[in-house]
């Protein structure tokens, strides 16, 4: 039984319920931590008033901004909710970020204060933020501070409650500023309320329904909205969260038996690879085996949701269909339990063994992994939303998992599809751009009052950018976007115009268009100087025949140059990140243009009609990687 926090007005409200109501159950659990943390709820609670109470006598006011460039941490939830109960506004961020875009962040959100991880994240922005005026400067870690900077130990140890004044505003007051990368490649502000947040961790119960002491393995980034919102639902409900890693990750499955993880594609993806990898390892007649149970399995649970009707395939089946398959099911069942027995047993023993749901957010979800968790039998959800949308707006649930689908919209919630270019509403079954209006809508973008104009209607309708269409149901399938942004499946948001500016710098590229929607990394379709080729080829002294352009930009000489130029332009960008790397490339010798509609009046490249039109191509380009 869940616990309603639909009377609260602000978010941090949920600690002195929660701390009442499970003292002694263990709310942060951090084993890798030396030594390792342990901390109550009443623990909890208390170190958010003691931080708190130092804050407010350092001069941090209601409504000031405090930025926090720090990494998982049972620290960073607590400085997080200790400034939240204040009423000031975090701006949240890892500390690995790039250092200009930290520089950037907390000038552009007029930040008073400032919370860095560590020692080393402090000498890096250091010498950067002479000109402003911070009350202060907090290090997450225990390290001995220069002068004018303290740490962690030093504002709890002298943290006075008999001080503390708590927060008191209206429920519609921004509670944090979280940044998320904008198409001119300066982030944008997404501010967010204490209504956007109350209403996830009123509305999340509908996907899972946690009990007092739950494990949740917790391996996303704390500052991200989808990880810090599912934080929230689930530690006002009393669970125990548990810090891990990628490093760590796979050990602390056995070693913790959770029973809730929040994830990303490439969480679920990394799991399966491991699996198939320990599988091609058998001897060949027992890979054989596991093979022929697991057609079997697949083919079972095929037939199960054309019956219950949540195949995807076929959303409205006949009665003879259902007969059909529910015949086939009942015959392949034996055969089911008995991979079950041999295999699927052993696969959930190593995984903890005691999974009772899995969350995926943050892109989507690749059907071969719905299929395999759906046959070793741990249920795996998907949730759809955005930062600007707190972020969860539909979900898939345990009684209605339509595989392939983002599932229904939460309570509260409405979508909408719409026209892409007359924004007309589309009836059901029609692909158009996905709208949302609900209480999670963000209140827009810090200081960006165009920006938020462009994103947010009158009537509170937000776009998200992304494509799709909804069901007789009500169930939301995404198909891609319309907007540029490239969501990696790590959940890693890439704006591919920047990079491919960068790109273009190389003489040997005419035209680039990044590519990589749901994949591990980024790709591009690249049209090639053919001139300039030509020289390069000359310089280096190859003997290679011009005459056919096809089988030249084949040869993987010609591939492996273009990886280098790539390479080297992108490292040479500011603000470069790892994940602007492209590892996969196509070269291509139409280029886009006007007259063969790739391109706009303004000579833009129209995405979606070059994707449509190397579908093939960008398919086999991530399948060879």
């Amino acid at each position: 039984m869940t616990i309603d926090y639909s009377g609260l007005t602000r978010a941090s409200q949920i600690w002195p319920i929660v701390s009442a109501k499970f003292p002694d159950i263990v709310a942060l659990y951090d084993p890798h931590n030396k030594p390792e943390v342990k901390l109550t709820y009443s623990q909890v609670w208390e170190k958010i008033q003691l931080f708190a109470s130092r804050l407010q006598a350092l001069g941090l006011n209601k409504n000031e901004k405090i930025s926090i460039f720090a990494d998982n941490s049972p620290r960073w939830l607590i400085v997080d909710q200790a400034s939240m109960s204040l009423g000031s506004i975090n701006v949240v961020r890892s500390a690995l970020a790039d250092t200009q875009e930290l520089i950037y962040i907390l000038k552009d959100s007029d930040s008073k204060a400032l919370i860095v991880e560590n020692l080393k994240t402090w000498e890096k922005l250091a010498s950067q933020l002479k000109d402003l005026a911070l009350k202060f400067v907090i290090l997450l870690s225990d390290e001995v501070p220069p002068e004018g900077v303290l740490n962690y130990q030093q504002v709890l140890e002298s943290g006075d409650l008999s001080s503390l004044s708590l927060d008191d505003r209206d429920i519609d007051s921004v509670a944090t500023l979280i940044y998320t990368s904008g198409t001119s490649g300066q982030p944008k502000g997404v501010m967010l309320t204490h209504r956007n947040l109350l209403s996830q961790i009123v509305n999340l119960r509908v996907i899972v329904e946690p009990q007092p002491g739950m494990r949740v393995l917790s391996i996303l980034p704390c500052w991200h909205s989808y990880e810090r919102s599912c934080e929230y639902f689930l530690l006002s409900q009393g669970c125990t969260q548990i810090y891990t890693s990628i490093r760590h990750f796979k050990n602390d499955l056995k070693a913790h038996h959770p029973q809730v993880m929040i994830g990303v594609p490439r969480i679920w993806e990394s799991l399966y690879e491991g699996i198939i990898k320990q599988f091609q390892q058998y001897p060949e007649n027992k890979q054989k085996l596991v093979s022929t149970l697991m057609k079997f399995s697949q083919d079972y649970v095929s037939n199960k949701r054309i019956y219950q009707g949540l195949s995807l395939e076929n959303l409205n089946p006949s009665t003879t269909e259902k007969i059909a398959a529910t015949v086939r099911a009942f015959l392949l069942f034996p055969l089911h339990l008995l991979g079950d027995r041999l295999v699927y047993q052993k696969i959930r023993e190593n995984l903890g063994g005691q999974f009772e749901i899995l969350v995926s957010g943050g892109g989507a979800l690749a059907m071969h992994l719905d299929n395999f968790f759906e046959i070793i039998g741990i249920p795996l959800l998907v949730g759809y939303g955005l930062t600007e949308t707190s972020p969860v707006v539909s979900a898939r649930i345990l009684n209605h998992n339509l595989r392939g689908s983002a599932g229904r919209p939460l309570p509260e919630t409405k979508i909408r599809i719409v026209h892409p270019e007359t924004h007309q509403i589309l009836p059901v079954g029609e692909t158009g751009i996905v709208m949302v209006q609900g209480k999670q809508v963000m209140q827009g973008y810090y200081k960006k009052p165009e920006a938020t104009a462009k994103a947010i209607d009158a009537q509170g309708w937000f776009d998200t950018g992304d494509l799709g269409w909804l069901s007789p149901n009500n169930d939301l399938i995404l198909t891609g976007r319309a907007k540029d942004t490239i969501v990696l499946s790590n959940g890693e948001n890439i704006e591919p115009e920047p990079i491919e500016n960068a790109c273009i710098r190389s003489p040997l590229i005419d035209q680039i268009m990044l590519v990589g929607q749901d994949q591990k990394a980024l790709g591009a379709l690249i049209v090639p100087n053919i001139e300039a080729l030509k020289n390069w080829s000359k310089a280096e002294n190859l003997k290679l025949d011009f005459t056919s352009l096809e089988n030249i930009l084949e040869q993987e000489i010609i591939v492996e140059k273009y990886r280098q130029e790539l390479a080297q332009q992108i490292k040479n960008r500011p603000g470069y990140r790892p994940d602007d790397q492209i590892k996969n490339l196509k070269l291509i010798l139409e280029p886009f243009s006007l007259e063969n509609g790739m391109m706009t009046q303004t000579l833009k490249v129209k995405r979606n009609v070059v994707m449509e039109h190397y579908r093939d191509i960008i398919v086999g380009m991530f399948d060879k990687s």
